[in-house]
């Protein structure tokens, strides 16, 4: 390969995060005028955590190994509260398609996919707020937390990639769609079947086969198998950390390949 070839592919691919960066940094800075939604975000999770988590702490019928029920369930309500920031994420693609803004993204020279995982960021980035929230809860109710500066890492990434996929999942919804009204209705009949077809808050083993069969290709089950084995002391990975991820990471892709394809038809 020439080296004016090499150049220009170095170029390429730095203009390509350089406009993904710029995208995200665009959502983010939403934030700042309404930093109260993270945290509205985060009040349904923590009332499971304190409400349904202390209730069934106490009855001892869910069979945790040797964590307390409190302990296998945190991991699988922060799952949770990733998964309701980011599904409903795809309703700003159709608000900025009624205020005109999807129509300048798309006459821009930014590559479909840059524009796609740029809002994919920025959603992960949502979730880290949700991460700071669900440990301190945790740590309030006697939750050991792992507090390896590596498992912390790996917990902000495992957020990010889950993010980063049912918020793009969340747009190609929109793109179909295209009416915040059947949005709506249909990202709150998603988030309840993801949730509870997981591992969140009981074993696979308590599922019956079929169930078993839907959460093995659930991504939300590999979400909570990850922060399980590294958020929690004791905390063990069904599946290991390291699938878990490559999971999560193989179909946040995929996802992103889909939802450029389709992020164009959203104005149609």
């Amino acid at each position: 390969m020439s080296e004016n070839k090499l150049v220009t592919i170095c170029n390429s691919v730095s203009c390509f995060f350089s406009k993904t960066l710029s995208i995200a940094a665009m959502d983010v800075r939403k934030l700042r005028h309404d930093p109260a939604e993270l945290i509205t975000r985060a009040v349904q999770p923590a009332l499971w955590l304190l409400v349904f988590g202390e209730v069934f702490t106490r009855v001892h019928l869910i069979p945790t190994g040797n964590l307390s029920y409190l302990s296998f369930m945190a991991p699988g309500i922060l799952a949770q509260s990733v998964l309701f920031i980011a599904i409903f994420f795809g309703i700003t693609v159709i608000w900025e398609r009624d205020l005109g803004i999807i129509h300048k993204f798309l006459v821009s020279p930014t590559p479909r996919e840059a524009l796609v995982l740029g809002k994919a960021l920025s959603a992960g980035v949502r979730a880290l707020s949700q991460v700071v929230i669900i440990y301190v809860l945790a740590v309030l109710i006697g939750v050991g937390i792992n507090w390896n500066p590596i498992n912390l890492t790996l917990v902000a990434v495992v957020a990010i990639l889950a993010s980063a996929l049912f918020s793009t999942f969340s747009l190609i919804i929109a793109s179909v769609v295209k009416t915040r009204e059947r949005f709506m209705g249909i990202g709150q009949i998603l988030t309840m079947p993801l949730f509870f077809a997981s591992n969140a808050i009981y074993p696979l083993s308590m599922m019956p086969t079929w169930l078993q069969a839907v959460a093995q290709v659930n991504p939300l089950t590999y979400t909570v198998d990850a922060l399980r084995g590294l958020m929690i002391v004791g905390g063990t990975s069904v599946y290991g950390v390291g699938l878990d991820i490559l999971v999560l990471f193989v179909s946040m892709i995929a996802m992103i390949i889909i939802g450029a394809k389709l992020y164009p038809k959203v104005i149609v």
